[in-house]
């Protein structure tokens, strides 16, 4: 079983930042592409970034230029710095593991004034 565990959201002024973090309990970090979603009520869960093993990165359109997904192999742990943030980017960001479909337990994000 892998863990994955979330910190680093709060609340935060619109225009403001945060950055997140996403530690796994278990190598298989180093072999798996790792992402970042978030989900508001009654809405589905989408992708925010996504970053594969060899660094690649991949972002949706709300959120470029503004976000970036970085990872630590040495620290099996993935980053999510979001800048310039929007009232519309409040919500539960869930830390994801491709391989194996591990999920962390989410960290609440609320960007307002």
């Amino acid at each position: 079983q892998v863990q994955l565990v979330e910190s680093g959201g709060g609340l935060v002024q619109p225009g403001g930042s945060l950055r997140l973090s996403c530690a796994a309990s278990r190598s298989i970090f180093s072999i798996s592409t790792m992402g970042w979603y978030r989900q508001t009520p009654g809405k589905q869960r989408e992708l925010v970034a996504t970053i594969t093993s060899g660094g690649k990165t991949n972002y949706a359109d709300s959120v470029k230029g503004r976000f970036t997904i970085s990872r630590d192999n040495t620290k099996n742990t993935v980053y999510l710095q979001m800048n310039s943030l929007k009232p519309e980017d409040t919500a539960v960001y869930y830390c994801n593991a491709a391989f194996g479909g591990f999920w962390g337990q989410g960290t609440q994000v609320t960007v307002s004034s």
